[in-house]
C-alpha cells in the first residue's frame, strides 16, 4: 500500500491545531499518568486512585452542558485560548506544590478537579472546532488523524513519565506538562479568525432553552444516542487505567520505567490502526466495525486481567488501545457530521458527560472492586461487562448495526 499525505493535513490550520495538540497531549499524558503513580506513592489503598476519577466527573456532570452552550455562541478559538492557558496554570500549580514536597491527597484531587472544569469548556470547543477548519468529505480523515495526535501524544508522555520519574523526578512530569501548553497557544495565534455558523432566525444565547436544545436533539437522533451510550457502557466497565500502578508494582512487579511504557501501549496499538485508517478513502459498514471494535476492546481488556507477564500484558494492552481508536474515529465521524454546526457544541458536551463520565466513574468502580476483591477481578469483571454493553445495545438500536456511513446528512450538516 502506497502511502500518501492524509487529506486533511493538507489544510494548514487544521495542521496548525493538530501539531500543537500533539505536544500538549504528550505533556497532559505525562501527567496523567504519572498522577496516578503519585498516588500510590502516597497510599497503597486502590480506592485512593478511583478517587481521581471522582473528583474529574463530577465538575464534567454540572459544567459540560454549560460549555457546549459557550462553545456555540462563543468564538470556539477563543474560548482554547482560556482553557488551554488555564490547564497550563493548574499543572504549573500542581508542580511547585509538589516540589515544596508537602503536597496531600486533597491536593491533588482539587487540582484535578479544578482542571475538569476547565476541560468541560475546553473539550466542546475543540472538537466543534475541527469541522470549522476542514470540509465534510475530509471530516473522517481529520478525526483519524486528531487520534494519532492524541495517541501520539500518549505514547511519548506516559513513556517519558516513567523515565523523568526514575531519573528527575515527579515533580517534573508536571512541569513539563505546563510549558506543552504553550503549544497550543502557539497554533491558536497562528490559525487567525475561524468562522463558524449560527443558528439561522434563531437568539444565540447561554441559558436553559439553548442547553434544553442541545439535550433534545441528542435524544431525536438514534444513531448518535445510541453511539454515547455505548462508548458510556464500554468505558465504564473496561476502564482500570488507575489500577496499571497496582498490576505493575503488585502484579507484573516492574519498576517506573516498565510502568511508563505499560501505559503507553494502548496508544502504541491505537497509533497503529489509526494510521491504517487515515490511509484509507472511505469506511463502509460503520455500525458493524464499529461494534465489533468495542466487543474487541472487552475481550483484550479481559486477557490484559489474565496476564502475569510484562510482554503479553504490553500485548493485551495494544489490541485494545487499537480498537478504542477504530471505535473512537467512527463514532466521532458520526457525530459531527449529523449534526449542524449551529448546535455541535452542544452535541459535543452531551457527549462528553458520556465518553468522560464512563471512564471517570469506571474508574471509581474498579477501584471500590479491586479494594474488594483485587485488582485482576476487577479488570476482568469489567472487560466481560463491556461485551455484555455491546450485545445489549445493537439489540436495542438496530439502526447502529445497520449504519453504513453514507446515509444522507440531516438537513444543516456539513457538506462537502
Amino acid at each position: 500500500m502506497t502511502l500518501h499525505i492524509p487529506p486533511s493535513l493538507k489544510h494548514r490550520r487544521f495542521r496548525l491545531l493538530w501539531l500543537g495538540l500533539m505536544i500538549s497531549v504528550a505533556g497532559a499524558q505525562m501527567q496523567v499518568w504519572a498522577l496516578f503513580w503519585h498516588i500510590r506513592t502516597l497510599t497503597d489503598q486502590p480506592i485512593a486512585l478511583g478517587g481521581v476519577g471522582l473528583a474529574r466527573i463530577l465538575p464534567v456532570i454540572v459544567f459540560s452542558l454549560l460549555g457546549g452552550a459557550v462553545a456555540d455562541v462563543a468564538n470556539r478559538r477563543r474560548v482554547l485560548f482560556i482553557t488551554q492557558g488555564s490547564i497550563g496554570l493548574i499543572a504549573l500549580v500542581l508542580a511547585i506544590l509538589t516540589l515544596n514536597g508537602n503536597i496531600a491527597l486533597w491536593q491533588i484531587y482539587l487540582l484535578t478537579a479544578l482542571q475538569a472544569v476547565v476541560v468541560s469548556f475546553d473539550q466542546p470547543a475543540r472538537q466543534a472546532l475541527v469541522p470549522n477548519l476542514v470540509p465534510a468529505r475530509d471530516l473522517p480523515n481529520a478525526f483519524s488523524m486528531m487520534s494519532i495526535a492524541f495517541q501520539t501524544g500518549a505514547i511519548v508522555g506516559p513513556a517519558l513519565s516513567g523515565l523523568i520519574i526514575a531519573y528527575w523526578g515527579q515533580p517534573y512530569t508536571y512541569l513539563i506538562n505546563a510549558a506543552a501548553y504553550l503549544a497550543v497557544i502557539l497554533a491558536l495565534i497562528l490559525l487567525g479568525p475561524v468562522s463558524q455558523q449560527t443558528a439561522v432566525g434563531r437568539d444565540a444565547r447561554i441559558n436553559l432553552p439553548a442547553i434544553r436544545e442541545g439535550v433534545q436533539f441528542i435524544l431525536s437522533q438514534p444513531i448518535i444516542l445510541s453511539s454515547m451510550i455505548l462508548d458510556f457502557f464500554a468505558t465504564f466497565f473496561s476502564s482500570a487505567n488507575t489500577l496499571m500502578p497496582i498490576v505493575a508494582r503488585d502484579i507484573l512487579h516492574v519498576g517506573a520505567v516498565e510502568y511508563g511504557w505499560l501505559s503507553a501501549a494502548q496508544s502504541v496499538g491505537a497509533v497503529t490502526a489509526a494510521l491504517a485508517v487515515s490511509q484509507m478513502s472511505a469506511i463502509r459498514r460503520q455500525g458493524p466495525i464499529f461494534l465489533g471494535a468495542v466487543v474487541e476492546f472487552g475481550a483484550a481488556t479481559v486477557v490484559f486481567g489474565m496476564v502475569r507477564g510484562f510482554l503479553l500484558a504490553f500485548f493485551a494492552l495494544m489490541v485494545i488501545g487499537a480498537a478504542d481508536a477504530v471505535s473512537t474515529i467512527i463514532r466521532n465521524t458520526i457525530r459531527q457530521l449529523h449534526t449542524p454546526d449551529y448546535i455541535r457544541g452542544r452535541m459535543t458536551s452531551v457527549n462528553q458527560i458520556f465518553f468522560m463520565g464512563g471512564p471517570q466513574l469506571g474508574e471509581v468502580e474498579a477501584g471500590v472492586v479491586a479494594q474488594l476483591f483485587g485488582a485482576p477481578f476487577a479488570i476482568i469483571s469489567g472487560g466481560l461487562g463491556c461485551i455484555l454493553a455491546v450485545t445489549w445495545i445493537a439489540r436495542r438500536w438496530p439502526q447502529l448495526r445497520a449504519y453504513n456511513g453514507d446515509e444522507p446528512l440531516r438537513a444543516g450538516a456539513p457538506a462537502d
